[in-house]
């Protein structure tokens, strides 16, 4: 399963946030250092569902359908805030950074409104500074990935000399633990004029800025403007964006979220995670708080931004950033279903540039030991095993091995 991690400084709303995605109910508090443990939770991203083009009603089995979307599962970890200092280990560094280093893509999360003080302490809003939160935060990570790629110099050294080897293997080998692969040390050393070098002659500076490019290439990060309805939230967002030019900022209300989210799941609004509207369902069963709640959101969040952010950030973490592809197969092509009769029960994500084979793995891992073509359920078209997969393809896979 795909694994995001929220990454920030302390009281930036990250818990908030992931109470929204999960509606669990990790602690909210105004003092620094609330999260004391990464608490993991299962969230899901929004796709249209197929299910309409074939004129059938789907029975999903590993996500859910509803109003025409279809919500795939990923984890979402909420991760202790840091403080400088993290990645020798001060505070819960070891720990936050460990985790985060295993997410496939980060969210980091930054009170746009600017009501955190430099030690993570909530203030006036207006007071605090965004933009060196986030500095702060990504020099943490990469001191980190240099600790790690210094400590490893001899063997990386070593390794790299090993015949069938190279630096981009070598450093993999070394650095798999935190999710970095070849492809992302090789795409690291061409971004910083590295890849003709000898590895033994690469300057401390040149580490660092290697360094610096590994962590972004590997972890694809999205910048959450948090809290947004706040003022000062607009002018920092605006200097977010422009600071931050190659990053995709993302304007978001975690509150707002959260308070839609708990109020449909009370039968008190309906409201599909994502979508610019809610519609109140019972007006005469809401107290004044709660009216004055909703009109808060309708006017300062959905009024300004069109949503809350919440959703739509997933959604981009996993869709544009990780490049993953809605792939569904079915069993039966002419029912659209599994054998059992469920029709258009799974979806998996998978990365861009899979193949038939690397879904009938997924699949299950006897799959691909038979495999003979996967037909493609619109046209009919017998597709051999590498043909690479696209967004939204239903296909029936064709194997003589037998699985449950």
């Amino acid at each position: 399963m795909i694994r995001i991690g929220l990454i920030g400084k302390t009281n930036a709303g990250k818990t908030t946030l992931f109470n929204s995605m999960t509606l669990l109910s990790g602690e909210v508090s105004n003092y620094p250092f609330t999260t004391k443990t990464p608490e993991t939770g299962i969230t899901s991203v929004v796709t249209p569902c197929v299910h309409g083009e074939f004129g059938v009603e789907d029975r999903p089995v590993n996500s859910k359908c509803a109003d025409g979307w279809r919500f795939i599962p990923v984890e979402v970890t909420d991760l202790p805030g840091l403080i400088k200092g993290a990645w020798m280990g001060k505070g819960l560094g070891n720990q936050f950074l460990s985790v985060a280093a295993q997410s496939d893509a980060l969210l980091h999360v930054v009170d746009a409104s600017g009501s955190v003080d430099k030690d993570g302490k909530i203030s006036e809003p207006g007071t605090g500074d965004p933009i060196a939160d986030f500095d702060d935060v990504e020099l943490e990570l990469v001191q980190w990935y240099a600790k790690l790629f210094s400590q490893n110099l001899p063997k990386i050294s070593k390794l790299s000399k090993t015949p069938g080897y190279g630096v981009p293997s070598a450093v993999e080998e070394v650095m798999q633990g935190i999710g970095v692969r070849r492809e992302h040390v090789a795409k690291a050393m061409n971004d910083v004029m590295l890849g003709d070098k000898p590895f033994d002659s690469w300057t401390e500076k040149e580490i660092q800025s290697f360094c610096w490019s590994l962590r972004e290439v590997s972890k694809p990060t999205l910048i959450i403007a948090n809290k947004m309805d706040l003022p000062f939230a607009a002018d920092n967002f605006r200097r977010l964006r422009e600071k931050y030019k190659g990053l995709i900022v993302l304007p978001t209300s975690g509150e707002a979220e959260l308070t839609l989210r708990r109020a449909e799941s009370r039968g008190l609004i309906r409201y599909v995670p994502g979508e610019e509207r809610f519609e109140i369902l019972h007006p005469q069963d809401l107290n004044d708080a709660q009216r004055t709640a909703l009109a808060y959101i309708r006017r300062k969040v959905f009024g300004e931004y069109l949503r809350t952010g919440v959703q739509f950030g997933l959604n981009i973490a996993v869709f544009k950033l990780l490049k993953m592809n809605a792939i569904y197969p079915v069993a039966d092509p002419e029912k659209v279903a599994d054998k059992q009769g469920r029709v258009l029960p799974d979806v998996y994500l998978l990365p861009s540039g899979s193949t038939v084979e690397d879904l009938a793995r997924t699949v299950h891992t006897d799959l691909p030991k038979g495999l003979v073509y996967a037909m493609d359920v619109r046209t009919g078209l017998h597709l051999p095993a590498n043909y690479v997969l696209r967004d939204r393809d239903v296909l029936s896979i064709v194997s003589t091995a037998k699985h449950g």
